[in-house]
């Protein structure tokens, strides 16, 4: 997370330059942010924080309102159907914008023709779990097993083509090890089996799965970050725990229609940054299993360019489809 601590530092201190939010008289009214999932989950909680954020950093009541259907697609198409003028925003994750397009040929948009990233608000690394008393302690241990009885280990996830299919799905071909997945509807009743042991390994982003690991229910043997993540300090990466190149990590961040002004996307994208990088708001996105990011709209599009790319890969690789 180093080149992200960075980008904020830089950020922040551009946000608190004079004239960051004087920018030709935007916002003038109120902005809303359609969140493309249901309520109370990570998704809109972060959303909320945002329209918290920009409420107060630009002086004009920001909204946040559940548009949910398709994996986020409907969400997402309602953001498209709005004027390209910056007032109504999209809270984006991976499913919308770097998973759906690979994995929906009729899907009605173009993330990065049809999207402008305005602000990268965080990320949270994939955990490799496993229930409180499995014999695999490692990720030695789980790549030994895996390699003694190809097939015969299980991994859950929230569904086909979600995060942590992908994320054990990249574990396999990064190993060279034959898990077999197990697909539930939802994080809460594949965590349910993990810590029942009818499922062996989880891949799942941290803030799902937090309250089970806080609560002792299962184990984290390693993370999917790039680097070692100060949410959970002293676990080791899977990739130096002995996966080369694995890396999965899921993020957060703020997107417009595309031709937005480019007054109103520096003004929101200083806003943003402004308000992650206050000391109570960095702890608040602590507690939810986020590491702030921040940084230039520019920054944050080479990010989501770079995961639409490698996500893309893997979906071909993994032969992963839809059905």
């Amino acid at each position: 997370m180093m080149e992200r601590r960075t980008l904020l530092g830089l950020a922040a201190g551009m946000a608190a330059m004079p004239g960051a939010f004087a920018q030709e008289r935007f916002p003038t009214r109120g902005l809303r942010i359609v969140i493309p999932f249901a309520a109370g989950g990570s998704t809109d909680i972060l959303a909320r924080l945002c329209a918290q954020m920009l409420t107060e950093k630009l002086g004009q009541t920001t909204v946040a309102e559940n548009i949910t259907g398709a994996g986020g697609t409907i969400g997402a198409q309602r953001v498209l159907d709005a004027p390209a003028d910056g007032y109504t925003l999209m809270a984006g994750t991976p499913g919308p914008i770097t998973i759906n397009p690979h994995l929906q040929p009729r899907i009605p948009y173009q993330p990065l023709r049809d999207f402008e990233p305005v602000a990268f608000v965080g990320a949270s690394p994939a955990v490799v779990v496993v229930r409180r008393d499995s014999p695999i302690r490692t990720i030695a241990d789980l790549v030994a097993a895996a390699k003694a009885e190809p097939g015969k280990l299980t991994y859950a996830s929230a569904g086909i083509g979600s995060f942590a299919h992908l994320s054990g799905e990249l574990f396999k071909w990064r190993a060279g090890v034959d898990l077999t997945h197990v697909p539930y509807r939802g994080t809460a009743p594949a965590a349910t089996d993990i810590i029942g042991g009818r499922i062996d390994v989880m891949f799942e982003n941290y803030p799902s799965v937090q309250g089970n690991l806080t609560s002792g229910e299962v184990r984290t043997i390693a993370i999917g970050a790039a680097n070692r993540s100060a949410l959970l300090p002293g676990v080791p990466t899977v990739s130096e725990a002995g996966v080369p190149g694995y890396e999965s990590t899921s993020w957060f961040g703020l997107f417009a229609r595309a031709g937005i002004p480019a007054a109103a996307l520096a003004t929101m994208n200083a806003a943003i940054n402004a308000g992650i990088a206050e000391p109570a708001m960095m702890a608040r996105l602590a507690g939810l299993g986020i590491e702030p990011a921040g940084g230039p709209p520019a920054a944050f599009r080479d990010y989501i360019t770079r995961k639409l790319a490698e996500t893309g890969e893997l979906i071909r690789t993994a032969r992963i489809t839809a059905e």
